[in-house]
């Protein structure tokens, strides 16, 4: 009876290290396989492209001085007709020609105790701002503006509020194309790392859209845009 007993622990026993010892191997061929799978590289994709910009704002800032306040303002408003005259005259639509209120400055109120008269009492500036999609039509008149100047008009500006901006609002159209651009050169730069490395290139493990940037192409050409956006791409990798 004794030997029946010990016969039926030997055999449980037995059974115990094979399962113990399936059970380890499992888990160590699950841990390799996981490893295995865990592998990845991370990679980018340029997408780069130049598009004509869509809309200019060209402000025009004009100024002139004068003793009498009211004599000012009648100059004022025959130059801002001038300047929409001229600007209609040569293929601007007159619904993309605005205009600010003239600025008045009176300098005697700003003297602060300097006794010298300045010559002209009353100084005005004022601002017709172009906005419009005939880009090419502007472009061309923005050299042509010594002939008001002929007329007595004195054009002035700082470096910030009379700057020329030129908007590209077609993104959304070009997004898709230039997101699978992105997307394509940022795989055959991982298939090269898996080819190098001996490797074989799986599934994506994440990816992520960069932010487009819109920017002049350069100084001399700020009508013509450049896009670009770069996308990241981690892809699996196996043996």
């Amino acid at each position: 009876m004794q030997s029946t007993g010990r016969s039926s622990a030997f055999i449980l026993g037995a059974f115990i290290c094979v399962g113990l010892a399936l059970l380890g191997y499992l888990l160590a061929n699950a841990a390799i396989q996981y490893k295995q799978f865990d592998r990845s590289v991370t990679v980018k994709g340029l997408s780069e492209r130049e598009y004509d910009a869509d809309i200019v704002i060209w402000p025009i800032q004009f100024s002139a001085a004068s003793n009498d306040l009211e004599s000012l303002y009648d100059v004022m408003e025959g130059n801002a007709g001038k300047i929409k005259n001229f600007l209609v005259e040569n293929g601007i639509a007159a619904e993309e020609v605005s205009f600010t209120s003239p600025a008045i400055t009176d300098k005697s109120a700003q003297q602060y105790g300097n006794s010298a008269r300045p010559e002209f009492r009353y100084t005005a500036s004022q601002t017709v701002t172009v906005y419009s999609k005939n880009i090419p039509a502007v472009r061309n008149l923005m050299g042509s503006l010594s002939e008001l100047g002929k007329q007595g008009i004195v054009f002035t500006g700082d470096l910030y509020q009379s700057q020329t901006e030129y908007i590209f609002t077609r993104l959304n159209e070009i997004k898709p194309a230039m997101i699978e651009e992105a997307t394509t050169k940022a795989r055959e730069v991982a298939e090269k790392f898996a080819s190098d490395s001996r490797s074989s290139l799986g599934k994506i493990k994440r990816a992520s859209q960069g932010q487009f940037s819109i920017s002049a192409r350069d100084k001399n050409n700020p009508h013509i845009k450049k896009i670009r956006v770069v996308s990241t791409v981690e892809y699996y990798l196996s043996d």
